[in-house]
C-alpha cells in the first residue's frame, strides 16, 4: 500500500512539474507554479526558510521521500528503470557507495554555488537539469502536436488551439539537455538511482539526514530467510542481505524491498530506541545493544549540512516588423556589451547569483525573447534578444513562474516604471542614412516616448529626420530592436542595464 501511495504521488509531481514546462500558455502556472518552488535548491536560493524546514523535517521524519516522489529527475528516472524492469525482474545488486565520488561532486557544487561559477551547478542541480531535457527535447514535440490541432480546428472555423513557434533557442543548451538525457536514461536503465546516489548534490546532502530518519525500512530477523529478493528489487543497490543491512544514506524510500519481500521479514518502522543514530539494521535477536558501533559521523553530517545551506543561503542573498510581401532577411544578434535580462531580476548580479537555469522562464515567454546564454559568465541562464519579439509593457508571465526569486514577482505597472537596458542608435545601419529613406519604426513603436525624431541637418527644415534617445525614459523593452526594418543589424538596439532603475 504504501509503495501504491507514493507511486501516485510521485506521478502527479512528475505530470505537472512537465506540463509547467510544455505549456507555453502559462494557464498550468496558476494552479502549480508552487511545484517548483517546493525543489530543494530553488528554495534555498529563494530564502524560502518554511519550505526548506519542511523539505528538512520530511527528510528526518520518512528519509528520502523528497527524491522519490517530489524531484521530478529522480522520479523520471524511475520511470526508464521500471520500463527495463519489464525485460529483466529482480535485476539489481547490492553495491557498496562511492562515497569519495559522492562527497566529491557535492564538494565541487558547493564551491561553484559559492563562487558564482554557473556553469558548474547549472549542470548537477537535479530540476534545472530536468527542466532542460522538457524545455529543449519534448516541449518541440509538444508544441508539433498542438500546432497539428491548431491546423484542424482553424478548418473547423474553431480557435480552441493556436500555432506557436517551435524552434532551438540555444543549440549548445539543446546538446547538454541531450547529452544528460541520455547519461541519465542510461544509467537508470541499467542500475535504477546510481545517479541519484554518485552524481546528484542533492541526493549526497539529503542522504546524510536520512541516516537519523525517525521512520525507514528495517529487517525483521527473525522472519528473513536470506533470499535477497528485497536486494534484487532494490533500485539504489542499497541492501545487503548477508549482513542484513541498508545504507540509509542511500535508500530513496521506494517501498519496493516492503513490498517484494513475501515473509514480512522488511517492514518500514520506527526507529527502535537501540539503534544508533548510525545504525543501518535493526539489532538481530540476542545482540547486546552496547556491542553497536556508536555514531562515527554526526559531526561531519552537521558540518556538511551546515556548509551546504550556508553556502547557498550566503549566494542567495548576494544583491538580491513593418511586413510586406517581399523575403525579409533574418535579423542577426547585436554584440552587446551587457547581457539584456527581465524585469523583476534587478540586474545581472542578482541573476547570477540565483538562477539554477531551469529554462521555466524561457518556456513560458510568449514574445520568444528569452534563450539560454551560451557564455560562461552566464552559462545557460536567461537573457533577452529582440529578433523574434520584444518584451511587452503588460507580460510579467517570467517573474511568475521564476521559483528561485533570480525574477522577482512584479506587476504590469510597476514592470513599465523599470529600466532593463538602453538603446544605442547605429546611425551607419539606419535606412534614413543608408537608403534614403524616411523611418518613423523606432518613434512609433516606442512604449514610453523615449525616442523622438530630429532633423538629421539641423539647417534644413525639410531634412530627414534621425532618432533621438531620451535615456531618462528608456526602459530598454527592445520595441526598437525588433521593429526596426535595417538587416540583417538593426540601427537601434538595447544595452543591459548591469543594476535595474526607475525610470
Amino acid at each position: 500500500m504504501l509503495r501504491k501511495i507514493r507511486i501516485i504521488l510521485a506521478a502527479v509531481f512528475v505530470v505537472f512539474t512537465s506540463l509547467l514546462f510544455l505549456d507555453f500558455t502559462g494557464t498550468i502556472h496558476g494552479w502549480f507554479g508552487w511545484m517548483a518552488k517546493i525543489q530543494f535548491i530553488p528554495a534555498i536560493l529563494a530564502l524560502n526558510i518554511g519550505i526548506i524546514i519542511a523539505l528538512l523535517l520530511l527528510t528526518l521524519l520518512f528519509g528520502r521521500i523528497y527524491c522519490s516522489v517530489i524531484c521530478p529527475l529522480g522520479i523520471f528516472q524511475d520511470g526508464i528503470s521500471w520500463i527495463a524492469g519489464k525485460r529483466k525482474k529482480n535485476r539489481f545488486t547490492f553495491s557498496p557507495a562511492k562515497s569519495w565520488l559522492r562527497y566529491s561532486i557535492m564538494g565541487i557544487f558547493i564551491l561553484s554555488l559559492v563562487l558564482g561559477i554557473t556553469s558548474v551547478f547549472t549542470i548537477l542541480e537535479p530540476y534545472s537539469a530536468f527542466g532542460r531535457i522538457i524545455s529543449n527535447l519534448f516541449a518541440p514535440v509538444y508544441q508539433w502536436g498542438n500546432n497539428i490541432l491548431a491546423y484542424f480546428a482553424e478548418r473547423m472555423d474553431s480557435y480552441t488551439f493556436y500555432s506557436t513557434d517551435v524552434w532551438i533557442k540555444s543549440t549548445l543548451t539543446f546538446s547538454i539537455a541531450a547529452v544528460s538525457l541520455v547519461v541519465i536514461s542510461i544509467l537508470a536503465w541499467q542500475n535504477g538511482r546510481t545517479y541519484c546516489n554518485t552524481i546528484c548534490p542533492v541526493g549526497t546532502f539529503l542522504g546524510f539526514l536520512s541516516k537519523y530518519s525517525l521512520f525507514r525500512p528495517a529487517f525483521v530477523s527473525d522472519k528473513c530467510n536470506g533470499c535477497g529478493l528485497c536486494a534484487r528489487n532494490c533500485k539504489a543497490s542499497c541492501i545487503s542481505t548477508k549482513e542484513r543491512k541498508i545504507d540509509y544514506s542511500r535508500c530513496v524510500t521506494c517501498m519496493n524491498c516492503v513490498e517484494k519481500c513475501n515473509k514480512n521479514a522488511i517492514v518500514y518502522t520506527l526507529r527502535k530506541k537501540t539503534e544508533t543514530k548510525n545504525a543501518t539494521e535493526l539489532p538481530t535477536a540476542g545482540t547486546d545493544a552496547a556491542t553497536v558501533k556508536p555514531d562515527k559521523s554526526l559531526r561531519d553530517f552537521f558540518s556538511v549540512s551546515s556548509l551546504f545551506l550556508l553556502s547557498a543561503t550566503l549566494k542567495a542573498q548576494q544583491n538580491v516588423a513593418d511586413g510586406g510581401l517581399a523575403e525579409i532577411e533574418d535579423k542577426k544578434i547585436p554584440a552587446r556589451n551587457t547581457p539584456v535580462v527581465p524585469p523583476g531580476a534587478q540586474g545581472i548580479k542578482n541573476m547570477s547569483s540565483k538562477c539554477t537555469a531551469c529554462q521555466l522562464c524561457i518556456s513560458v515567454c510568449p514574445n520568444n525573447i528569452l534563450r539560454p546564454s551560451e557564455k560562461l559568465e552566464n552559462f545557460m541562464q536567461p537573457e533577452m534578444s529582440f529578433e523574434k519579439g520584444y518584451c511587452r509593457p503588460e507580460c510579467t508571465k517570467c517573474s511568475e513562474v521564476c521559483p528561485t526569486g533570480a525574477i522577482r514577482k512584479i506587476d504590469r505597472a510597476g514592470k513599465s516604471a523599470i529600466s532593463i537596458g538602453q538603446a544605442v542608435w547605429i546611425k551607419d545601419n539606419c535606412i534614413v542614412n543608408t537608403d534614403e529613406i524616411q523611418c518613423t519604426n523606432c518613434e512609433h513603436h516606442c512604449p514610453t516616448g523615449a525616442i523622438t525624431l530630429i532633423n538629421r541637418d539641423p539647417q534644413y527644415q525639410d531634412s530627414m529626420k534621425i532618432p533621438a534617445i531620451n535615456k531618462e525614459l528608456c526602459i530598454g523593452c527592445g520595441a526598437c530592436e525588433y521593429l526596426c526594418p535595417a538587416r540583417p543589424f538593426s540601427a537601434i538596439y538595447v544595452e543591459g542595464n548591469l543594476r535595474h532603475h526607475a525610470v
